[in-house]
């Protein structure tokens, strides 16, 4: 379904019914990136599939991580779904993040997959000036070029390990994307850009479960550091797997989230 707020439009899948929980993509994905995960759980819980500004059949323009957060809240409030369990992928869990620290009274429980609480001082302008040099390579060189290069970058190494029709599938995906979308999406929600969360997580009252893979070893130690940080969080860790857990092995992803909740 499309739901509509102010002027941007939403795309929503909803499968099973029960307690809702809210899943959210990561960059280049979409309500499909999460097909797997919901065919385990759509049998236990509703599960609400959103695609974020910028990707799928989403049609938004947000100027922030936190205008979009409080459209996702209007959108579930449209639905009259006021409180809910939130899953988030990489983009989809700093955004889940975001979104729990601004709306804490909502989410029952958070799961941040392979998700980051952003960056500080330095380090956060020069990804700013990272994503911005993406945006531009993807406006100059088009979309299917981008896709060839997203697809070498170390983060997703480990899926090359994939059956060739899993990996057709996730290319397919990102082809799939509107180059405008994407480019708006990482100069608004980008990593450089989203709200420095590191000062705030101990203010996280929310039950949070953390899983990252165990060769992604850049977000293995961001988030050892997380849940320390975090008030009421484990970490778990799924192994032989890099930044896709719920791709990479999903049957084991789905099943450490069933236990979660």
């Amino acid at each position: 379904m499309i739901i509509t707020i102010s002027e941007n439009q939403y795309h929503v899948d909803i499968h099973g019914e029960g307690e809702p929980v809210v899943l959210l993509h990561g960059f280049t994905g979409s309500t499909n990136t999460w097909l797997k995960t919901t065919n385990q759980l759509k049998d236990h819980y509703q599960c609400i599939v959103i695609d974020l500004p910028g990707h799928g059949q989403t049609r938004a323009k947000v100027t922030s991580m936190e205008q979009a957060c409080e459209d996702i809240a209007e959108v579930l409030t449209e639905l009259k779904v006021e409180t809910f369990h939130l899953l988030g992928y990489s983009m989809g869990g700093r955004t889940a993040l975001v979104f729990t620290s601004m709306f804490q009274d909502r989410v029952e429980k958070l799961i941040l997959e392979s998700a980051s609480p952003g960056l500080e001082g330095k380090a956060r302008v020069d990804r700013q000036e990272q994503d911005n040099r993406l945006a531009n390579f993807i406006e100059t060189k088009g979309i299917e070029e981008f896709v060839d290069y997203w697809e070498t970058i170390p983060l997703f190494k480990s899926q090359e390990k994939l059956a060739e029709a899993e990996q057709a599938s996730i290319r397919k995906e990102r082809l799939s994307q509107n180059p405008s979308g994407l480019t708006m999406s990482l100069r608004t929600m980008g990593t450089g850009m989203q709200p420095n969360m590191w000062p705030k997580l101990n203010d996280i009252q929310v039950p949070t479960l953390l899983i990252t893979g165990e060769l992604d070893e850049k977000f293995f130690d961001i988030n050892q550091k997380v849940v320390k940080a975090l008030p009421d969080a484990i970490h778990e860790v799924i192994p032989d797997v890099g930044h896709a857990p719920h791709l990479e092995n999903s049957s084991f992803f789905g099943k450490i989230v069933l236990n979660y909740l």
